[in-house]
C-alpha cells in the first residue's frame, strides 16, 4: 500500500508527534544507551522492554511508529489529538483492526545538522527488517535513511544553487537536504511508492519548493539542465538470474556496475556549466583492471567535458561483498536460502572476471573550459566526521578553483592561510636533536596525515595570511640556507598539493 500525501493532515500530525517529544533525543534517553545500541544491530527488544510500563504518548507512538508494534485505538487518539488514528489511515500510514491500530509504514526522526545550523526530520518509509521482527523484505521496499544516505547527504555541497536534481529519491531524504540551499529540487524514481513516501516527507517537513516526477534514470528531465544533481542510485551489483530478488532501492536492474556507467555518461548533458553531481556507486575491479581506472575511463568517455573527485572508501572480495547485500534483503546467514544466494553472486563474479568491488564518492562537474580537476583516489583512514564533509568539499574545491590556473610566479604571490584544524607531530629517535618524521595531521575532513620535511613544515606553520607565499619561500631560504630557486621548486608542487588535499587555503 503507499501513502497517500495530504498537506492538512500532514501538517496536524507534524505538530502531534512534536508535542509528544517525538524526537531522536527523547526517544534515546527513554530507552537508555544500552537498548539504543541494540537498535543499530537491528535489535527491537531490548528499547521495546525498556518502555513497556509506560503508556505515555512518547511510548506509544515509539511502539507504533518506530518498531512496528500496534497499539489500542484509545491510546493512539490521545497520543494523536489532531489527527488520530484515523487520521494515520487516511494517510496510508496505519489501518485499525477492531480496537488496535496496526502500522503500515515506520516514521523515524533524524537529526543532521550542515552550515545553516541543526535540525531534525521526520521520515516515512516502509516497514524494515526491525519493525517486521525479521524476515525478507518485498522488492519494492522502500527504505528509510540508510547509512549510505546519510553519508551522501552530508556529501552534499552547502552551497547555494538555484535548480537541484534529486535521481533516485527513495524516501525524500536527498531532496530535503538539497533544498536546504536551493530554490528548486526536482525529485525523480522509478518507484511511484517511494515518491509517495518523499512527497509525504516533505509535507511533514513543512518544505515546498520540492517537484517529484516517475521515471528512470534521466528520463523525467530530458533536455533540462540542472545546477547540482544528487543522487544515491540502486548501484548495488546483484546477479541477474531467476530466484534472485531485485530490490528497488539498491538494484539497477542492469548487468554489474553498467547503472553507474549510465550514471557517469548521462550527468554531463544535464548540469549547467560548472553544475556538480554528487553520488555513491560501486565498482568493479574486471579483467584485472582496477575499479577506479575503469571509473576514470568512463568519465573520460563522457561527451561533455567533466571535472572528477572520486574517492574510494573500501574494496571488498565477491564473498564478503556478497554476505554483505544478501544479508542487508534480511536472509539469515547460514540458512539455505543464503548459501543459494551466496552461489549466484559468485557464479557471476566469476563468469565476468570480477575480484574486487569498490565503494566510494564521485564528484563530476561539467567543465566550464578545460577539465583541471582529475582526482582518483583510496581514502580508507577513519573520517572525523563524515557528517560534514560537504563543508570541507565545498573549500577544498574553491581553493582548487583559486590556484589551479595560476601560474608559479602568481602562485607566489599570493598569502595562504593553514587550515585550523591542522597539527603538526615530531617524531625523534631517542637522544636525536631533530625529528626523524614530521607529520601534518588534519583533525577534520577527511583525517589525512602528511609527511613534511623541516622546510615544508616551517612553511605551513608560517602561512597566517599576513606573508605572500614567495615571501615566506625567500625567508626559509635564508634561514635554511639553501637556494632559494631550489627551495622554491621542491616546496611549490608540495605547496599545490597541501590546498587540494585542505591543509593551505588562500587568505
Amino acid at each position: 500500500m503507499s501513502p497517500h500525501p495530504d498537506s492538512a493532515l500532514c501538517r496536524d500530525l507534524a505538530a502531534d508527534l512534536s508535542a509528544a517529544r517525538f524526537r531522536s533525543e527523547a526517544l534515546r534517553a527513554m530507552w537508555g544507551v544500552e537498548a539504543d545500541d541494540a537498535i543499530g544491530r537491528g535489535l527491537r527488544a531490548p528499547a521495546l522492554r525498556a518502555i513497556r510500563e509506560r503508556d505515555d504518548a512518547l511510548a506509544v507512538l515509539a511502539r507504533l511508529l518506530v518498531f512496528g508494534v500496534g497499539q489500542p485505538l484509545t491510546a493512539v487518539d490521545a497520543a494523536l489529538p489532531r489527527v488520530g488514528a484515523r487520521g494515520l489511515v487516511a494517510l496510508g500510514l496505519a489501518a485499525v483492526d477492531a480496537d488496535v491500530v496496526a502500522p503500515l509504514a515506520v516514521i523515524r526522526p533524524q537529526s543532521f545538522h550542515d552550515d545553516r545550523g541543526p535540525g531534525e526530520w521526520l521520515l516515512a518509509s516502509d516497514l524494515d527488517e526491525i519493525a517486521l521482527g525479521g524476515g525478507a523484505l518485498a522488492e519494492d521496499h522502500v527504505l528509510g535513511a540508510g547509512g549510505a544516505s546519510l553519508t551522501l547527504a552530508g556529501l552534499q555541497l552547502p552551497t547555494p544553487v538555484r535548480t537541484v536534481l534529486d535521481l533516485g529519491t527513495g524516501c525524500g531524504i536527498q531532496a530535503l537536504r538539497a533544498r536546504r540551499f536551493a530554490d528548486r529540487v526536482v525529485a525523480t524514481d522509478i518507484s511511484r511508492r517511494a515518491l509517495r513516501f518523499a512527497e509525504l516527507n516533505a509535507a511533514l517537513a513543512g518544505a515546498t519548493g520540492i517537484e517529484t516526477r516517475a521515471g528512470s534514470l534521466f528520463d523525467p528531465v530530458a533536455g533540462e539542465v540542472f545546477d547540482r544533481i544528487v543522487s544515491n542510485p540502486p548501484f548495488v551489483i546483484t546477479p541477474r538470474v531467476t530466484g534472485v530478488p531485485a530490490y528497488e532501492y539498491r538494484d539497477g536492474g542492469l548487468v554489474g556496475d553498467a547503472l553507474v556507467q549510465q550514471v557517469v555518461a548521462g550527468v554531463g548533458r544535464h548540469l549547467a556549466p560548472g553544475g556538480t553531481a554528487q553520488f555513491l556507486a560501486n565498482w568493479e575491479t574486471k579483467d584485472g583492471v582496477p575499479g577506479l581506472d575503469r571509473m576514470r575511463a568512463w568519465v573520460e568517455a563522457s561527451d561533455v567535458a567533466l571535472e572528477a573527485w572520486v574517492i574510494e572508501r573500501e574494496e571488498l572480495d565477491p564473498i564478503a561483498y556478497a554476505e554483505m547485500w544478501i544479508r542487508d534483503g534480511g536472509t539469515t546467514p547460514g540458512s539455505p536460502e543464503h548459501d543459494r544466494l551466496l552461489d549466484a553472486w559468485l557464479d557471476d563474479f566469476s563468469e565476468r572476471g570480477v575480484t574486487a568491488i569498490g565503494f566510494g564518492y564521485v564528484l563530476l562537474r561539467r567543465a566550464d573550459g578545460a577539465p583541471r580537476l582529475a582526482r582518483y583516489e583510496r581514502v580508507t583512514q577513519a573520517i572525523p566526521s563524515e557528517g560534514a564533509l560537504g563543508t570541507h568539499l565545498a573549500a577544498v574545491l574553491a581553493a582548487h578553483d583559486r590556484i589551479a590556473p595560476l601560474a608559479d610566479a602568481e602562485l607566489l604571490a599570493l598569502h595562504l592561510r593553514a587550515a585550523p584544524d591542522v597539527t603538526e607531530s615530531r617524531h625523534h629517535l631517542p637522544g636525536a636533536a631533530d625529528p626523524s618524521v614530521i607529520e601534518l595531521r588534519q583533525g577534520g575532513g577527511f583525517g589525512r596525515s602528511v609527511q613534511a620535511d623541516p622546510a615544508l613544515a616551517a612553511l605551513v606553520g608560517a602561512c597566517d595570511g599576513e606573508l605572500a607565499l614567495g615571501q615566506i619561500v625567500a625567508a626559509l631560504a635564508q634561514l635554511l640556507e639553501t637556494d632559494e630557486d631550489a627551495l622554491r621548486a621542491g616546496l611549490l608542487p608540495a605547496v599545490r598539493e597541501l590546498v587540494l588535499d585542505g591543509f593551505l587555503a588562500p587568505a
